[in-house]
């Protein structure tokens, strides 16, 4: 009988011995285990936008007055010999001769309620000078000379100050056909190209 309990009893004590141990062992696998921090993630970069590309604006440049303004009285060099100046009641023109001329806008020979134009030459083999009136319009933007062949030469402008409904025109061509070189049709057209008056070519002595 006592062979029994000291059997138990060994039995027993070796159980207590073991238990220690493997509380340790297992203590001593989770200390020795190594603690796995979690890598922080990584921010994504930030995207930028590529810089809107700004046209700057341009202000708007006023086109060029095709009519130039001369005081009253004022000498023109026309070219070729020839000088224009503008009165109050008309065109004055003079040639290399020295000769002057007149053409009235208040004379009631033209009618400045409507546009229209009127045109004076001088010519011969060697070229021809042309001038005129444009009347019956303060929006006059071109006066275009055409030849019996279709070329076309555009005149030079010129008005008093105030912009009255009046004003000369004046340009030159090569040789022309006719004593006085009034073979031409003549135009008048605004500033939007709009045509406003024209006036057939013919030869004339001293102009209409």
């Amino acid at each position: 009988m006592k062979k029994y309990v000291l059997a138990a009893a060994g039995v027993v004590a070796a159980a207590v011995i073991a238990a220690p141990a493997a509380v340790g062992a297992s203590t001593g696998t989770s200390a020795a285990a190594p603690s796995v921090a979690a890598a922080p993630a990584k921010s994504a970069a930030p995207v930028q936008a590529a810089p809107a590309k700004v046209t700057p604006v341009r202000a708007a440049v006023p086109a060029a007055d095709p009519v130039r303004t001369v005081r009253e009285g004022r000498r023109v060099d026309a070219g070729g010999g020839f000088t224009v100046w503008l009165t109050r009641d008309g065109k004055h023109w003079a040639g290399p001769d020295g000769y002057e001329n007149f053409r009235s806008v208040v004379d009631g020979n033209i009618d400045r309620s409507a546009p229209g134009v009127s045109h004076q030459s001088e010519g011969n083999e060697s070229g021809a000078f042309h001038s005129g009136l444009f009347y019956g319009t303060r929006k006059a933007g071109r006066v275009e000379l055409t030849d019996s062949e279709g070329h076309k030469t555009v005149a030079n402008l010129i008005a008093l100050p105030g912009r009255p409904d009046w004003g000369v025109w004046y340009t030159h061509t090569g040789p022309v056909e006719g004593k006085q070189g009034g073979g031409f049709d003549v135009a008048l057209y605004d500033r939007a190209g709009k045509l406003l008056a024209e006036l057939p070519g013919f030869d004339f002595p001293a102009g209409r």
